[in-house]
């Protein structure tokens, strides 16, 4: 009879937290990370962005809030952003607490859906980006990942992000 080899402890751990995606590196992230809104990780170490929104028109509607990686592959591109965090508008200035998967280079894009309807209205609903970059009729409000990309290490980094409306 032969005897297979076991599996030490350690290996049976490293797998599972590999399939779990605790052990996966932060350039393996997955996408589509939907959190709920906590200022824990910003009173905390880090890695996260505290983000003053200020301009929001309105108090109604939701304030849809979407870290990508600062690269022009994942910037903006549909079903790309890692984390995103949803919540209703109030009008004025807002915090959001936005935790970062690990040190790196990023982006933040910011949706007022003023109706709560799921849709971009143009008429009604804002936005606002990481760096503020300005929006024209030529880039259509897709300013290039240049323009809008950060780093953070292991620290808190305070942003402000001023929305924008038609």
């Amino acid at each position: 009879m032969t005897r297979r080899p076991s599996m030490t402890s350690a290996a049976i751990l490293a797998g599972a937290l590999f399939a779990t995606g605790l052990a996966t590196p932060a350039s393996a992230q997955q996408y589509r990370n939907e959190i709920r809104h906590s200022a824990a990780p910003c009173q905390g170490a880090g890695p996260a962005v505290w983000i003053t929104v200020a301009g929001v028109s309105a108090s109604r509607g939701t304030l849809r809030v979407q870290l990508y990686r600062g690269t022009s592959a994942d910037w903006l591109e549909s079903g790309r952003w890692l984390n995103r965090i949803e919540l209703p508008a109030r009008a004025g200035t807002m915090q959001v607490c936005m935790p970062v998967p690990a040190a790196g280079t990023y982006a933040i894009a910011i949706r007022h859906d003023v109706n709560g309807n799921g849709g971009t209205d143009l008429r009604t609903d804002g936005g606002g980006m990481s760096n503020n970059p300005s929006i024209n009729i030529f880039n259509l409000g897709r300013p290039s990942v240049e323009r809008t990309r950060f780093s953070v290490g292991r620290e808190v980094k305070p942003m402000s992000i001023r929305m924008r409306y038609m």
